[in-house]
């Protein structure tokens, strides 16, 4: 189970970005509305990771190698580490986080709201 969670919330991911290609800014539009595969079960084994120690570290695995790969992109955008580090928190935060989320946004759609966010992430 948790291969095929790791497999479809992060390699599966990673690959379709990629092989989309595009640049920086490109792909990370594509990780904010492309979809994340099984992300719907991410907070179960997250609730899990919290039993579990080796859970726990698969989760942490997991969520460095998404790290990674978002430095890469902030970083061809440019900025210093500490900014390239805090965009990267914000975007992995929006893109485990929007799935949980059933806010309303003021007469604006979930896709706009989220085109402002990833705008704000670049810099």
């Amino acid at each position: 189970m948790l291969d095929a969670w790791e497999r479809a919330n992060l390699s599966d991911v990673i690959e379709r970005v990629e092989r989309d290609g595009g640049d920086a800014r490109m792909r990370l539009f594509a990780l904010a509305f492309g979809g994340t595969g099984a992300l719907r079960t991410d907070l179960a084994v997250r609730e899990w990771a919290r039993r579990d120690p080796a859970v726990a570290e698969r989760v942490r695995r997991v969520d460095n190698r998404r790290m990674e790969y978002l430095r890469g992109l902030f970083g061809a955008l440019g900025g210093d580490e500490v900014s390239v580090e805090a965009r990267c928190l914000l975007a992995l935060s929006l893109w485990i986080g929007n799935h949980f989320l059933a806010a309303d946004h003021e007469g604006r759609s979930r896709a706009e709201v989220l085109e402002r966010a990833a705008r704000l992430l670049e810099g």
